[in-house]
């Protein structure tokens, strides 16, 4: 609550009994101005004379000695001499000034009310009206940028149309890149996803399969990380397709070691790469067959010769030389 600025002081103050009889006793001066300290102090209270520090602690002879800067001894006379002469009342403890309302004029202080009233009326009018031209701003502000972005908008609609279409072209695109990369990775897990050890067992498994195991330690991590990403499948048929080839030379040709054929060799013989030999093909025993043959050959004409000495005469038949040769021709 707001402090007043003055209290009233009738005139004939200093005529009033119960003043007569404090000037009677000791020290009455001091007791007379703690009296006028305290009516002062009260009033800038403004709590209808109770001395209240806040709404728990009430004002002490103690406090309103350092207050009114008097020795403790002196108020606390001065105290029990107002409660004595009705002048204040003690009740737990609160100091509180009765008939307050004779020390303050009424009319003023309903005027100073109804002043704060219209200064509070006014404050509260200003604050609505800068309110409202706050929102007015805020409003016409949305609404010319409102207007510009559909002016903007109109403008570059058209562009933004063709932006728009060759992003999703472009969303497109990486989307079937990132399925192609699936698709190229063994079993759809991703390079990042792959493990040293998934990498090795695929090459263990890649290698069991060639018949010639030699050199495998010389087969590099990025050598196996590519056979990993061509896959089983892929890897197999390119065994197989390279140990066909081999069939159809196999009196000349032998495997290559596996760290060849694992680094580079399989190469040719992947699914886009490989293109079959039209030379027909040759069991792999084919050099004992023809030995066979040879030695058939020789057997028959030994026959040949061992029945014409059987059935030989004098005549001038042809040897059986001649025979061979007519037969060979």
């Amino acid at each position: 609550m707001a402090e007043v600025k003055w209290i009233k002081i009738v005139t004939d103050i200093f005529d009033d009994e119960k003043i007569l009889l404090i000037e009677s006793l000791p020290d009455s001066d001091a007791i007379i101005v703690i009296w006028f300290k305290l009516l002062c102090f009260a009033g800038k209270q403004n709590n209808k004379g109770v001395l209240m520090l806040n709404d728990r602690i009430a004002y002490t002879d103690e406090m309103l000695a350092t207050i009114f800067r008097r020795k403790k001894s002196t108020v606390k006379m001065a105290l029990q001499v107002f409660e004595d002469f009705g002048m204040i009342e003690i009740v737990d403890g609160v100091i509180t000034i009765p008939n307050w309302e004779k020390h303050q004029n009424i009319d003023s202080m309903e005027r100073i009310r109804e002043q704060n009233r219209v200064r509070q009326a006014r404050f509260k009018e200003k604050q609505k009206l800068l309110s409202d031209n706050v929102n007015n701003n805020v409003t016409n502000n949305v609404i010319d940028n409102a207007i510009n972005n559909v002016t903007d908008n109109v403008n570059v609609n058209q562009d933004n149309a063709t932006d728009k279409e060759e992003d999703k072209e472009k969303e497109k695109d990486k989307e079937e890149d990132k399925e192609n990369n699936k698709n190229n990775v063994h079993s759809g897990a991703s390079a990042k996803q792959i493990t040293n050890t998934e990498i090795n067992d695929f090459f263990d498994s890649v290698w069991n399969l060639y018949p010639v195991k030699k050199g495998k330690g010389q087969v590099s991590d990025s050598k196996r990380r590519a056979l990993y990403k061509i896959g089983f499948e892929e890897i197999s048929r390119a065994i197989d397709r390279y140990l066909t080839e081999l069939q159809k030379d196999a009196a000349w040709r032998k495997p290559q070691n596996g760290s060849t054929f694992f680094n580079s060799g399989y190469v040719d013989y992947l699914d886009d790469n490989f293109v079959p030999d039209k030379k027909p093909e040759v069991q792999a025993n084919t050099y004992q067959q023809q030995q066979s043959s040879y030695l058939d050959a020789i057997r028959n004409r030994v026959k040949m010769v061992d029945e014409w000495y059987a059935n030989t005469n004098e005549s001038n038949e042809p040897t059986c030389w001649d025979l061979i040769d007519e037969k060979e021709e």
